[in-house]
C-alpha cells in the first residue's frame, strides 16, 4: 500500500482526479451562468435580439456563427477560472509530493 500511496504522489494523479472532479461538478452551473446570462448580455450589446448565440456576420452569401463560438470560447474560460482558483483556493495544489 505504501508504494501505490508513492506511486499517486509522484505522478501528480491527485491533481489530475482533482481537475476532473471540479471540473465536471461545476460544468452545469457555469454552462447556466454562460447561457442565461453572459450569453443574452453580449447579445444585446453586440445587437443579435435572440442572445449572443444567434450573432452571425454574412460574408456574401456565407454566414458566420460567430455567436455559436464566442459562446463556446467564455464556457471555456469560466470553466478554466473556476477550476484554477478553486484547486488555488482550496490549497490541492499543494497535495502532490515535490520531485
Amino acid at each position: 500500500m505504501k508504494g501505490f500511496m508513492n506511486f499517486i504522489r509522484e505522478q501528480g494523479v491527485v491533481g489530475l482526479a482533482t481537475g476532473f472532479i471540479l471540473g465536471g461538478a461545476v460544468s452545469k452551473v457555469v454552462a447556466s451562468l454562460v447561457g442565461d446570462i453572459i450569453n443574452p448580455l453580449l447579445g444585446i450589446v453586440l445587437g443579435a435580439a435572440g442572445g449572443l448565440e444567434t450573432a452571425i456576420i454574412k460574408i456574401g452569401s456565407v454566414e458566420i456563427m460567430i455567436g455559436s463560438f464566442l459562446g463556446v470560447l467564455i464556457d471555456f474560460l469560466v470553466i478554466a477560472l473556476v477550476v484554477y482558483y478553486g484547486v488555488t483556493i482550496l490549497g490541492l495544489d499543494k497535495l502532490d509530493k515535490k520531485k
